[in-house]
């Protein structure tokens, strides 16, 4: 459904024409549109044009009053990015906005995000390897493992909308923390939240960032599924963090359960020794029984006895 355009927007709407062209000609095949009309686009920025070793992909929703009154809508992709250094460039992104009020922002933003790339290996204990500063060794032994490329992270347009609610009331959702499970010096614990925006997911990652443990983890792996009424369908995305297929697998395992208005992040301290496909086994797992214990979904004696089938996931609401 198209947005109405109203006169107070329409000043709005052509500095949002001439941005995008201006940015189109600028960046070439780096920028793409992801959905015109609902003016969804990414781009994917590298430290070096010629022989890029770190990208990240910078997606953008922009509202009708954007740039007058509201900020761009945006999301990186990028699984080297990890929780620390994720803030660090969310809030100088978010700081040049504040400076640059009422003015065209993608363009600073998008040289920031580059400026970081750049800087980011001279800080690094990997400088040769920049492009697996937030992965395990493990990852060298899976090359059988297909990195996701930016283009499989696009936003559902169909459920943009969601993304433009700027509401600021919404409370923090409570948090559960599950119990551990340890293998070879490898620890993984799962953290769960009733979730029913976008907003929340972002306020959830927050929150548990600010818990110096959890964002010393090697891995951060998340993945939530929120169940939107009006159009009858699912609004779900993942995060790797650096383990390479871990988060696809944790959203399959939220679609095998059909559980709806949660997100499961599960934490992995690396301990030294690889683990190959068992991490897997361990991350899932933990996300199950964090599910069972929450009553989103039964557990596996419960389900036999029903006949084999997983009972209906509890629409938990926030308090």
């Amino acid at each position: 459904m198209a947005d109405i355009i109203n006169p107070e927007n329409e000043a709005d709407l052509q500095s949002q024409i001439e941005e995008v062209e201006a940015l189109s000609s600028i960046y070439g095949d780096e920028w793409c549109v992801i959905d015109e009309a609902s003016r969804i686009f990414c781009i994917k920025v590298s430290n070096d044009m010629e022989e890029p070793k770190l990208t990240a992909c910078l997606q953008i929703i922009l509202p009708l009053d954007y740039p007058s009154a509201a900020p761009p809508i945006y999301q990186i992709n990028a699984s080297w990015l990890r929780g620390p250094e994720r803030a660090k460039l969310a809030n100088s992104l978010e700081d040049l906005y504040v400076e640059h009020v009422g003015e065209s922002i993608l363009y600073l933003w998008v040289e920031k995000i580059r400026e970081f790339l750049v800087e980011k290996p001279q800080s690094s204990e990997t400088v040769d390897q920049p492009e697996k500063v937030n992965m395990t060794a493990e990852e060298e032994v899976d090359d059988d493992e297909d990195m996701q490329d930016f283009r499989n992270l696009r936003l559902n347009t169909e459920n943009a909308h969601l993304f433009m609610d700027h509401a600021k009331d919404e409370e923090m959702p409570p948090i559960k923390h599950g119990n551990t499970i340890t293998d070879r010096r490898s620890t993984f614990q799962p953290h769960l939240a009733p979730i029913v925006t976008p907003r929340q997911v972002k306020m959830v990652l927050e929150k548990l960032y600010e818990n110096k443990k959890i964002a010393s983890a090697t891995h951060n792996i998340y993945a939530y599924r929120i169940y939107c009424e009006d159009k009858h369908s699912f609004l779900q995305d993942c995060e790797d963090d650096g383990e390479t297929a871990a988060g696809g697998r944790l959203l399959h395992l939220l679609q095998i359960l059909d559980v709806r208005n949660v997100i499961v992040v599960v934490s992995r301290w690396y301990g030294g020794i690889l683990l190959g496909p068992d991490r897997f086994k361990h991350i899932n797992n933990c996300a199950r029984n964090i599910l069972v214990e929450e009553g989103y979904t039964a557990s596996t004696d419960e389900a036999t006895k029903s006949g084999g089938k997983t009972k209906r996931p509890k629409n938990k609401k926030t308090k």
